[in-house]
């Protein structure tokens, strides 16, 4: 598990769901959602907000969770469920076919990034601890 990656794409989609949360027209336009002047819908805005809170708060357990261990890991399989939750759906439910592909590529993307993060390591985490001087070779003997 790559934390430091995770604790990125946390970060990155907590931003970004907090920021949805102030303004979701900034989901709402590229999900082809607004009206033809471009506006998002009072409705529409409604149900896009508990969307972009999910992610900040799914992000923000990313980022905060105990370094090693199954929290952290618990909260980026919850990412991955929801990213790849939002391909299925969005990929049958958004208005028009573009958008539709659109959004799924995107969806996958951040789902995949979370994936990658679980499922590989850096090299350095393969040969223990790095020594960084005497002090700290004499004590790992």
């Amino acid at each position: 598990m790559r934390v430091g990656f995770l604790r990125a794409v946390g970060a990155a989609t907590a931003v970004y769901g907090l920021a949805v949360a102030a303004r979701p027209e900034l989901l709402a336009r590229p999900s082809g959602l607004v009206d033809d002047d471009g506006r998002t819908a009072p409705a529409t805005r409604i149900a896009l907000r508990p969307l972009a809170w999910r992610d900040a708060a799914s992000g923000l357990a990313m980022l905060c969770a105990p370094r090693d261990g199954a929290a952290l890991r618990t909260a980026a399989l919850v990412r991955i469920a929801a990213d790849f939750g939002d391909a299925a759906l969005l990929g049958v439910s958004l208005p028009d076919r573009g958008t539709r592909r659109k959004a799924v590529a995107v969806s996958l993307g951040w789902g995949a990034l979370s994936v990658i993060g679980l499922l590989t390591t850096r090299r350095e985490d393969h040969r223990g601890p790095a020594v960084h001087g005497r002090a700290d070779a004499a004590r790992s003997v």
